[in-house]
């Protein structure tokens, strides 16, 4: 993993592989960003102009190489583009820190250390770098080393430099590592990332190395390491529980489901937030199987399950003062001769029943059980996460995640936590008109309703799964889960995380006092 350091020296004198700087698109062409001071007077002053040179214009992520100058350490100077440069006396706002401080990471990809100079004006600027950098630094390489294990490595570390590996140490310039505030700030940064990047490593597993018995196991390893609690249903418990969603969307597999819970408590909590992650190891559609082209990826399904999992984890690094419940809802959706049929009737966990119309919307029918289960705790909130469904992304694109709910409030305290930590996320209604189409001539509901709108319609079909008077929110990350797209700023190609850094900070502002 990339290791982080705060430093006090010049940007001039630190020795390092390269020296990150920043460039802005000024009125008049690219002009050097704070923090660059020293390594634009070894360029005599005119490192903007040899930059325009050179083609750069401070566009958001445009990286350009070039050899340091005289009295410069480090041989390199490599600068990445900050955007748009801000009005005289406002600084760069957090998300374009972390997106150059990514894109320069992915750009020093072999390097040992990478000098990082860009504007720090306080710690939380020193924490957007931070994230950035060490999430842009992420590399999954583990296939071949998890072949030649036959399969045993199910959350194996990233490849060797021969390979691509990561940067190995960032630097953040400008950074007081004795200051209490910085040393926080990076603590955090460093706790956030690594488990952002569990979620990457785990999404990013071939389906056949990730079957939810491996996921559990997984997660009984790190909740021995951290102090966590936990319990594992398998598919007797599941069955003899009643457990009829999980069941009916596992049993087409030869891998059986899983219900995991995995629980961070506080002594000092007076709050306690439940998270329900959909956890479908791999998504064939079942019966009604999906069309060739919409499989190749769908080791992702799991995406909910690992954004709970990676939160709850984080939430016992930083010690946070609240009580963290992650619910894991793990099934491989297969067709087989023992799968659930469209037109079967299961009856799930709340006793009610639901007719399946397609086999394919199986993450509302896991995600149901598992909710159910989770209110019967009696939590202060409850905030369910799923690459639920395509019609989302058609709605929001590849890059943000909608927000439903059951109370107007914390759908707007969701989605003003998600803009302040950097994850695009819009709010989307639960329209009453909807919930007709779901009505089911020989079972409580149907698990498919209006195609248009479907992403509302299973918003609606979940919330029949919520006990009267518990806060609840969805959150669809179907868009942002899994980048199919090259990399861009601290977003590689793959598995991506998204909803661990929204779900972190709730935990925050819980412990804090502000549920919203």
């Amino acid at each position: 993993m990339t290791s982080l350091t705060l430093s006090t020296s010049s940007a001039a004198t630190l020795r390092a592989d390269a020296v990150v700087v920043g460039v802005a698109k000024g009125a008049k062409g690219p002009v050097v960003a704070p923090g660059a001071e020293a390594v634009d007077q070894a360029f005599g002053g005119k490192l903007a102009s040899v930059l325009e040179t050179l083609g750069a214009t401070g566009a958001d992520g445009e990286v350009t190489k070039l050899p340091a100058a005289s009295g410069l350490k480090a041989p390199v100077v490599l600068a990445v583009g900050l955007g748009d440069a801000p009005a005289k006396g406002d600084g760069y706002d957090a998300e374009a820190l972390r997106r150059a401080a990514g894109a320069a990471a992915r750009a020093l990809s072999g390097s040992k250390k990478g000098a990082f100079a860009l504007p720090v004006a306080d710690a939380a600027d020193a924490a957007a770098v931070a994230e950035g950098a060490l999430l842009g630094a992420y590399s999954y390489k583990a296939n071949q080393k998890a072949a030649q294990d036959g399969g045993k490595n199910a959350n194996p570390k990233s490849g060797d430099k021969k390979n691509g590996a990561p940067l190995a140490e960032v630097a953040v310039i400008g950074g007081k590592p004795r200051d209490k505030e910085f040393k926080a700030a990076a603590e955090r940064a460093i706790a956030l990332t690594a488990e952002i990047n569990r979620a990457r490593d785990l999404i990013n597993t071939p389906s056949n190395l990730l079957n939810p018995a491996i996921f559990a196991a997984a997660v009984l390893e790190a909740a021995k390491e951290h102090g966590l609690k936990t319990e594992v249903l398998d598919e007797k418990a599941l069955k003899k529980g009643g457990y009829g969603g999980l069941m009916g969307v596992g049993q087409g597999s030869e891998a059986p489901p899983r219900l995991v819970r995995v629980a961070y408590s506080h002594p000092k909590a007076e709050k306690t937030l439940a998270l329900v992650g959909k956890g479908i190891t791999y998504d064939s559609g079942g019966i009604s199987l999906k069309p060739a082209g919409h499989n190749e990826t769908m080791k992702c399904d799991m995406s909910g399950a690992a954004a709970v999992f990676a939160t709850v984890v984080a939430a016992a690094k930083l010690g946070l003062r609240v009580n963290v419940t992650g619910w894991l809802a793990l099934a491989e959706n297969m067709p087989s001769g023992s799968a659930t049929r469209p037109g079967d009737v299961l009856t799930m966990y709340s006793g009610k029943t639901v007719e399946v119309l397609n086999t394919d919307a199986e993450g509302r029918l896991v995600l149901a059980d598992a909710l159910t289960r989770a209110c019967e705790e009696k939590p202060d909130a409850v905030v369910d996460v799923a690459t639920l469904t395509g019609a989302m992304v058609f709605a929001l694109g590849h890059r943000t995640f909608g927000i439903m709910a059951n109370d107007e409030a914390f759908r707007t305290s969701l989605h003003e936590i998600a803009e302040e930590v950097g994850e695009q996320a819009w709010p989307m209604p639960l329209p009453s008109d909807l919930r007709k189409s779901i009505d089911s001539p020989v079972a409580d509901l149907a698990n498919m309703g209006e195609r248009m709108g479907g992403g509302l319609v299973a918003g609606i079909f979940l919330k029949e799964f919520i006990e009267d008077g518990i806060v609840w929110a969805h959150l669809d990350i179907a868009g942002p889960a899994f980048n199919e797209s090259g990399p861009f700023g601290y977003t590689p190609k793959g598995g991506t995380g998204s909803a661990v850094r929204t779900l972190v900070r709730l935990a925050e502002r819980t412990a804090a006092g502000d549920l919203g």
